[in-house]
């Protein structure tokens, strides 16, 4: 399990005086960026290969409040995967000081070739890193069916 430190910051806060949601947004998507720089996907090398993660959706289930003042943790774990990496579902859990757990969140994404904006699976070098780092518990093989669990179609106006 991968975990990245916090501190909440006053702009973390919302009108509640707790952690706002777009700061879990913000801090799962830090945690994720942070994992894959220490795999060797980093900005220059995403930019060198052209690619980018994007994320279908994010799933948080609240458990309790978190406040400033005390260090939190956001855990990232990968759980699963297609077999060319092209989608991926990543775990995020939010634990307080006291390691308690206070959040969770299931993510779904997938890589994009940015000279056509499409999606794609991993060239053979990354595609070996990714396959090759630790998994989470209940670890599964993805399909594109997989991804449309919670499928949507825009409504024109």
């Amino acid at each position: 399990m991968y975990l990245k430190d916090f501190e909440i910051r006053w702009s973390d806060v919302d009108a509640n005086r707790h952690l706002a949601n777009s700061a879990y947004l913000n801090y799962m998507s830090h945690t994720r960026m942070a994992f894959l720089m220490e795999i060797g996907f980093d900005h220059s090398t995403l930019a060198k290969h052209e690619i980018g993660p994007v994320v279908f959706y994010e799933h948080i289930y609240y458990f309790k409040e978190a406040f400033p003042g005390k260090p939190i943790k956001v855990s990232m774990e990968i759980m699963g995967m297609s077999e060319d990496a092209k989608f991926f579902e990543f775990h995020h859990n939010f634990y307080n000081h006291k390691g308690e757990n206070f959040a969770h969140c299931e993510m779904m994404g997938a890589w994009m070739d940015l000279k056509t904006r499409n999606l794609t699976g991993l060239s053979e070098d990354f595609l070996v890193t990714f396959k090759n780092v630790e998994k989470g518990e209940g670890f599964r093989i993805l399909s594109k069916e997989d991804t449309r669990k919670f499928s949507k179609t825009p409504k024109n106006l």
